[in-house]
């Protein structure tokens, strides 16, 4: 009945291919957070919560890849700072080439073209840094890295425990805040 009012679980997605190894440790990394202790040193603390969505072998959409390098932008800036943290810092520019391997990024398109990179990648998916992980909740992403992943889970693990800060959190304005 009041469904409306409950906390909604993070949406965490992997663009995941398994012939790459930091996609399968990532994977790994996803799935051992939801069925396990997390963080894995304390045994007394409970698995996170999050909608795992696993897209193998597919990456992302032209649409999804500018959304996906806004949380890259967005993060960056912040991978210095603890969560406590509430200054606000200059959002980084981060090419669309992002996204490409270190072969692929020598012929890589023109930046800023989210459709021509989606084409090459679904032509030659070997292009792609893999793994691309996507907390669409919490406007976080990881491009290729595994620390990355590790980041995000840290972060859903903080907003669990009730250690966010607020520049995390995108909660609506509005009657109940």
């Amino acid at each position: 009945m009041y469904s409306a009012f409950k906390k909604a679980l993070p949406q965490v997605s992997i663009f995941h291919r398994a012939s790459s190894p930091p996609s399968a440790s990532a994977l790994q990394l996803l799935q051992s957070a939801l069925a396990g202790p997390y963080p894995p040193s304390n045994p007394a603390a409970p698995p996170l919560q999050f909608d795992l969505e696993v897209v193998d072998a597919a990456p992302p959409t032209a649409d999804q890849l500018p959304i996906i390098l806004s949380y890259l932008s967005h993060l960056s800036h912040r991978s210095g700072s603890s969560p406590a943290r509430k200054e606000a810092a200059p959002k980084i520019n981060i090419p669309i080439s992002a996204f490409l391997s270190a072969h692929a990024a020598s012929a890589s398109p023109p930046a800023g073209d989210a459709r021509a990179v989606a084409q090459l990648a679904r032509e030659s998916p070997d292009a792609l840094r893999w793994p691309i992980v996507v907390d669409w909740t919490g406007g976080r992403a990881s491009v290729g890295d595994v620390e990355g992943v590790k980041g995000i889970l840290e972060a859903i693990r903080a907003q669990r425990d009730g250690e966010a800060g607020g520049e995390d959190i995108q909660q609506p304005k509005g009657w109940f805040s």
